[in-house]
């Protein structure tokens, strides 16, 4: 019999796939659409696992869908901007261009290599003119719609990477590209008003039902709805006043303490006479140099120093110290915050640390906790006492009666806060977006016009020493004239977030060659929202939340008409390697390239789909890969031996659909049974749950199923329609996981068409819910019969089949027996005494 060779197979298969055209698409309004994408790589050089995987799954999803009718949109591009392009080009002597585009090159290679059914007609790269023209189009639409402004802030600095970081990359007080500690500095920096859509992204979290629960949740905690109230703490000797937010009104007879943050802007007044200025602005300076997610971690040390002065309680008219402390920030809430050690952890934290009064004026119904018996900051609800007119009430009732009294009596009033902070866009390297905006002595900041898109990035630029953008020191870019009165002017020299350009690439698909909008209105209308995006949870909060709020603004716009991008979203785990992330320093990669050079695409496709439940974490297997090639194997040779029957090529040109058993012989009855509970098992496994696994499994059992009926039944027996049957179905559910074989066999089955055109096979309900199973039964853990029973065969059931057997009766005899334990569907166990 003729070997299976993959390799051959595959170049083959992708050679025609291309010069046919295959994957393009094109809106089709009598069509079922689907829009299948998987997120865009940064192209930092060949594939690696977690890409094969992300990839592989999309291409099953848009493989499926596609023969299931639908017209499926599956495109793919490169996310090209980026720190990674620039720092080799520092290291390398490189150009960013190039060492780009040599690596996209190299990607897009890997990608066909593995046999992805994308529409490269559809191919965007980010860092190209005819792209980037576009995201400055729309920083100019953010800007005339009120939301990109510019202001000096406090910004997360890598010192490695020379550029500022939003929040979001920097949430655990490192680089998120190079894990460097973050430092604050103080710069002009470009924001959008991200927070002014905060209720519409939270609100909105509801409509994602096609969402994972805990990506929903990671935004909803990242957006940090909170209600509460502002209050206002007078400064005892001075006319100023400290405004606290607080979500526990009820607890504000407790506080002992106000605490500012090293950057509140009244801390300097405050300090001031107080003969401590000098040691504030001492620890003030030391802290500055500390990250703010460090100052605001659960096991940080809660450092702080008394200012000397002290505020009023505006309710009980106490006195209070006011502290200056790293663990209050300025960017969260006010920037102040009222210090309740009885109920907060960490202000009981900071209060035993400093020797500051703690007052329990909560309690539990049981009257617990006590000033004495305090073990613990008391947060749950309960029933005020030690708060003078609102003793008694409960802590809901007491937070609302607290607010009204406030707001009667004004000094404070409710109000809304979020943990989310504006987008801040700017980053003070080249390989980016030019920020589309000029400076002019008489006009002020002025936008570019459109019609003068793209602002390109200049070739000519010198990397070597540049601690900002090397953008400030090129002459021929940083010149230009007022587009309003012709002067000269500056341009701007920051870029944008790489974001920025991953928060629309899936619009640009939809009309990549549109020259006058961003996007054609009406193939976005037809093609979005995306119906499947997959990729990794690590962009649960940057890349997921920015594409949402950029959706929202289109919207508002009257661009588009929906207000989500992606109706579902599926996020694949890591590929592990000796229980760690592959990585080049630790030394565990294993290479796509060399995997499929080796065993075949179709392979690396399979063992990656078949290793685990794609939202599961997958440990690699060298065996693993060789039993999944040992599976196509075994698929080829069941193929072509089918293929060889003369009588089963005779019978598939006369064929007519088969509706039930009575139309086969009954030898194929159960051959026929297997095939249709196998189409709908695995159907069911692709549509409806992602489960490629158990959907590959089902197959490996139909294969072993059609093996045994053929060593079963002598060639001359064989019911060669049920045959027929069980081989082109074989193929057809085998045609996603594993194109290139499928295509072949596919054609060795004497069709025309190619495989990837045909329809799904649909299963007949009667035949396959006959399909019987086989249970093995033991007796003292040795097998003494198989029985053939219904699938849904109870445990009671098969216990009663199994002791009624002859073959496992002899082996009772004149035995007690003293257990059975049934396995459904798998087994029966006796043990006797």
């Amino acid at each position: 019999m003729e070997r299976y060779n993959a390799r051959d197979i595959e170049t083959k298969w992708q050679n025609l796939w291309k010069e046919g055209g295959f994957y393009r698409s094109s809106p089709d309004p009598a069509r079922r659409k689907f829009y299948c994408l998987e997120m865009f790589p940064y192209p930092s050089g060949n594939l690696h696992m977690g890409h094969v995987r992300n990839y592989a799954i999309g291409d099953v999803v848009a493989r499926f869908h596609r023969m299931n009718g639908y017209n499926v949109l599956h495109p793919m591009g490169f996310d090209a901007f980026g720190l990674p392009a620039e720092n080799a080009a520092i290291k390398r002597g490189v150009h960013p261009a190039e060492w780009t585009m040599r690596n996209i090159s190299l990607m897009k290679a890997d990608l066909e290599m593995l046999g992805i059914s994308y529409d490269w007609d559809r191919e965007v790269a980010t860092c190209l003119p005819d792209y980037y023209k576009w995201t400055q189009w729309l920083f100019l639409l953010m800007y005339k719609r009120g939301l990109a402004y510019k202001k000096k802030a406090a910004v997360n600095w890598c010192p490695e990477c020379n550029t500022v970081l939003a929040d979001e990359q920097a949430e655990t007080g490192k680089c998120w590209r190079c894990g460097t500690p973050v430092t604050r500095k103080d710069l002009d920096q470009w924001f959008f008003r991200i927070t002014d859509y905060a209720d519409r992204l939270l609100d909105d979290l509801r409509l994602l039902t096609g969402w994972p629960e805990r990506v929903k949740t990671m935004q909803e905690n990242w957006i940090g709805r909170s209600e509460g109230l502002l209050i206002e703490f007078p400064v005892d000797g001075l006319d100023e006043r400290i405004v606290v937010f607080t979500t526990r009104a009820d607890t504000i007879f407790g506080v002992t303490f106000v605490v500012l943050a090293p950057e509140h802007p009244l801390l300097e007044k405050v300090t001031a006479g107080t003969g401590r200025e000098t040691a504030v602005r001492d620890f003030v300076s030391r802290i500055a140099r500390s990250p703010a997610a460090d100052r605001a971690s659960e096991g940080a040390s809660r450092e702080g120093l008394f200012t000397g002065r002290y505020a009023v309680n505006p309710l009980s008219g106490e006195r209070v110290p006011v502290w200056v402390a790293d663990y209050v920030l300025m960017e969260y809430g006010t920037g102040a915050v009222m210090g309740v050690p009885a109920h907060d952890d960490r202000d009981l934290d900071f209060a035993r640390k400093n020797g500051l009064p703690v007052r329990v004026v909560i309690q539990d119904e049981s009257g617990n906790p006590t000033d004495e018996g305090l073990a613990d900051a008391y947060v749950g609800p309960g029933t005020m006492v030690n708060s003078g007119m609102f003793d008694g009430l409960e802590s809901e009732e007491g937070k609302r009666r607290v607010a009204a009294y406030v707001e009667e009596k004004g000094i404070g009033r409710r109000h809304v806060t979020y943990r989310l902070r504006d987008w801040l866009i700017s980053r003070q390297r080249y390989w980016g977006a030019p920020i589309p905006m000029v400076y002019c002595d008489k006009c002020g900041v002025v936008p570019v016009p459109e019609e003068h898109l793209p602002v390109t990035l200049p070739k000519d630029v010198d990397f070597v020493g540049a601690e900002m953008s090397p953008l400030v020191s090129c002459p021929e870019f940083v010149n230009t004239t007022c587009p309003c009165c012709g002067e000269p002017a500056r341009r701007e020299t920051d870029t944008m977030d790489t974001f920025m350009c991953s928060s629309w690439y899936y619009f640009r698909y939809t009309s990549p060659r549109e020259t006058r909008l961003p996007f054609d209105p009406e193939a976005a209308r037809y093609w979005l929202p995306v119906d499947q995006y997959i990729g990794g949870i690590e962009h649960a909060v940057m890349h997921l939340l920015y594409s949402r709020f950029f959706t929202k603004v289109l919207y508002d716009a009257g661009l588009v008409d929906f207000v989500e991008p992606f109706t579902n979203l599926l996020t694949q785990g890591m590929v592990l390697k000796d229980g760690a992330a592959m990585s080049k320093s630790r030394g565990n990669i294993v290479e796509p390239r060399e995997l499929i050079e080796r065993y075949g695409a179709d392979t690396a496709r399979l063992f990656i789909l078949f290793a685990a439940p794609p939202e599961k974490e997958l440990e690699w297997s060298d065996r693993g890969v060789e039993g999944s090639s040992r599976f196509l194997n075994r698929v080829w040779r069941l193929v072509l031996g089918i293929a060889g029957d003369t009588a089963v090529d005779r019978q598939r040109a006369q064929m007519k659909p088969v509706r039930s058993a009575a139309d086969v012989g009954a030898g194929g009855a159960a051959l026929r049974r297997l095939t249709h509970a196998t189409i709908k098992k695995v159907t069911h496994d692709i549509r409806g749950r992602f489960n490629f696994n158990t959907a590959l499994s089902a197959l490996m059992e139909m294969v072993n199923g059609i093996y045994r009926y053929m060593q079963e039944c002598p060639r001359g027996s064989r019911d060669q329609v049920a045959l027929a049957e069980a081989a082109d179905s074989l193929v057809l559910m085998l045609a996603p996981f594993a194109p290139h074989i499928a295509e072949e066999l596919w054609h060795r089955l004497d069709h025309a068409e190619s495989v990837h055109l045909q329809p799904w096979p649909v299963h007949d309900e009667e035949v396959a819910k006959s399909q019987r199973i086989t249970v093995v039964v033991q007796v003292n853990g040795r097998v003494r019969d198989r029985l053939e029973v219904d699938p849904d065969s109870s445990a009671e059931e098969l216990q009663r089949a199994a002791l009624e057997s002859r073959r496992v009766g002899r082996f009772l005899e004149g035995r007690r027996i003293k257990k059975v334990v049934t396995v459904p569907g798998k087994l029966v166990s006796i043990v006797t005494e």
